[in-house]
């Protein structure tokens, strides 16, 4: 049995934050990193776009060889990965798989939440898909969502502005629109992997007792249980502890700006699809 590295998507930079927590959980394994940076940001982008742009990413991975894909980018979660699972999964290669970062978070959001009141700090995109809100009704009928879109979060955080005193305006702007809606909203998700990188901003700018969740550990978390699960997938995963990086824009461009959200420096490789 040859076996490959599990890939791991994202629309440019942000899903790296979801690669660095599931190398500290799960080092042993080879991952390949694509982000289609050409065409970022997803966020604003229609349905059928999102879902266009991340089957054409998919296809790439399996071309690769990768046994597992994880899509660790919420807007092509929430956009396209239903899609991806059910028309075209069996078309391409039924014995792949894909998985998202939605799922996983829903699962256990109920965990947190004393109140029954949840906050989502997301991008329009993904708040205009209302999949947050229809997969945690699914697993918690009782807790009620709360949605907020962050339009301008990732541009901020992709041109390394975030920490300058003007991002905390837009920043304190968006928590505050988000806890007007429910006084009662004791636990809020960073519903972007790129939210990570303001989480302790976040936390000196929302009021006491309000847990704030970022997706990192969680999805790291579920997809240590889904191997262990499915040994069959496990066993066709190459375990070397090597990562490789791809970009559909300026390698130079990718690795100038991918220390930021993976803690470390990293050399792309540029494709084109």
């Amino acid at each position: 049995m040859k076996q490959q590295p599990i890939g791991i998507f994202d629309s440019g930079y942000g899903g790296l934050t979801v690669l660095q927590k599931i190398k500290a959980k799960l080092p042993q394994y080879d991952y390949l990193y694509l982000g289609d940076n050409a065409r970022s940001p997803y966020g604003n982008r229609s349905f059928e776009t999102v879902y266009a742009y991340t089957l054409e990413c998919v296809k790439w991975f399996f071309d690769q060889g990768c046994p597992l894909v994880i899509l660790a980018c919420n807007t092509a979660s929430a956009k396209a990965l239903r899609s991806i699972q059910q028309n075209d999964l069996h078309k391409m290669d039924g014995s792949k798989r894909v998985l998202g970062v939605l799922r996983p978070t829903t699962e256990i959001i109920g965990q947190f939440t004393k109140t029954g009141h949840v906050g989502i700090l997301a991008t329009t995109g993904t708040v205009k898909s209302d999949s947050y809100p229809i997969e945690i009704q699914k697993f918690y009928p009782g807790i009620k969502v709360f949605q907020e879109a962050c339009p301008l979060w990732v541009p901020l955080i992709e041109n390394n502005e975030y920490n300058n005193p003007g991002a905390d305006y837009f920043i304190q702007k968006n928590i505050s629109d988000l806890i007007k809606q429910s006084g009662d909203i004791d636990t809020i998700l960073l519903a972007c992997t790129h939210y990570p990188l303001l989480l302790e901003k976040i936390k000196k700018l929302i009021p006491a007792g309000i847990t704030v969740l970022s997706q990192g550990e969680i999805v790291a978390k579920s997809l240590l249980g889904y191997l262990e699960k499915h040994r069959d997938l496990e066993e066709k995963c190459s375990k070397n502890g090597l990562s490789s990086f791809f970009t559909t824009d300026s390698a130079e461009d990718f690795d100038n700006h991918a220390a930021i959200f993976y803690g470390k420096s990293v050399k792309s490789t540029h494709i084109s699809l």
